[in-house]
């Protein structure tokens, strides 16, 4: 190995259904949103990330806009694998190599996952000159990125609020004891407010808006400490056809998530109820982490504690705790070696 270690680039990628994060030397080098978009003609690709992510639902018929993950998964073979290619081609510190390094990789992925879907998750990263190429289950990248001592004969409990899936698990002894993936996270947060602004103010709006309002002012309860400033929303009034503006208040948002968070609020329920009793008792003193997008909801972290009587702790900087704790067992790959999938 050792002549071509200085041929050899690491990176640890976060291939997330919403948003794509890449580290190289311990940087957060790629942070978008994994949306390609495809001139229909040609097929070529042509933007990736924040660009394609502008052009969302605004395109005529010779542009596609692709989200080639879906529930976390790759759904678009062929567009994840150019995606990841432009995004690693975007990385300054490989820009300035003369020839495309062999990279070393660590990819995070969904503990629902199938055997085959892992092999697609594989196979595009060994056509993007990966030579080793190791997996890791995210909800562990997640515990490993908020700063859990993972080796620990200790339980801890990570949610993590993606934007395909919601990832729940129990992790000890540097494995997963036990674990429910649902498809109810992000995304469907967004089409609930769009379902919700069609029934209730007669607006149709497009994903794009629906998620700066779940950003803006979405919440998870009624009753919040710091409830955030009414917006006002454009789209188009599906009686008159014409375009229109409604202010939207908080309340409202809580309103249309409330059967998506309560079936996130069930499925950790019945993690808890499948987790042995020692490791029970460890998750009653160290509570409930969680990490991903979603657990930016305003009012979840309480919500969830309410119902589950548990301490629930926001990882800092949630949207990268994954992609961290995959950065971190890149580093350590002998420490870690267990955890991952090779």
């Amino acid at each position: 190995m050792g002549f071509f270690d200085f041929l050899t680039e690491e990176i640890a990628i976060d291939l997330g259904t919403a948003n794509t994060l890449i580290i190289h030397n311990d940087k957060v080098v790629v942070d978008a949103p994994s949306i390609v978009a495809r001139d229909r003609i040609t097929g070529k690709i042509i933007a990736v990330g924040q660009q394609a992510s502008l052009m969302q639902g605004k395109t005529h018929e010779n542009i596609k806009t692709i989200r080639p993950l879906k529930d976390g998964v790759i759904a678009d073979f062929d567009a994840s694998e150019q995606m990841i290619s432009m995004f690693i081609k975007n990385i300054p510190a490989l820009k300035k190599k003369f020839f495309t390094p062999a990279l070393r990789m660590v990819i995070c992925i969904p503990s629902g996952i199938t055997e085959v879907e892992m092999r697609a998750v594989k196979e595009s990263a060994e056509r993007v000159n990966g030579k080793e190429v190791y997996l890791i289950h995210e909800p562990m990248a997640a515990a490993i990125g908020i700063g859990v001592d993972i080796m620990q004969p200790k339980g801890n409990m990570v949610v993590d609020i993606g934007g395909g899936t919601t990832e729940i698990a129990v992790i000890a002894l540097g494995g997963i004891v036990c674990d429910k993936s649902v498809k109810i996270a992000g995304d469907v947060f967004t089409n609930d407010i769009v379902y919700y602004m069609r029934t209730q103010h007669n607006l149709y709006v497009g994903e794009r808006t629906a998620e700066k309002i779940k950003i803006q002012i979405g919440a998870a309860t009624e009753d919040l400490d710091l409830p955030p400033e009414d917006m006002s929303v454009q789209g188009r009034d599906l009686l008159t056809g014409k375009p229109k503006q409604v202010s939207i208040s908080y309340r409202e948002i809580a309103k249309a998530l409330d059967k998506s968070i309560l079936r996130i609020e069930d499925a950790v329920m019945e993690t808890l109820s499948q987790t042995p009793p020692e490791l029970a008792a460890d998750i009653y003193n160290t509570g409930i982490y969680l990490a991903g997008g979603g657990s930016m909801l305003r009012g979840l972290d309480k919500r969830l504690s309410q119902k589950t009587d548990l301490p629930v702790y926001i990882a800092e900087d949630p949207l990268r705790a994954v992609v961290r704790g995959t950065g971190i067992t890149l580093k350590n790959l002998p420490k870690y070696k267990s955890v991952l999938i090779k």
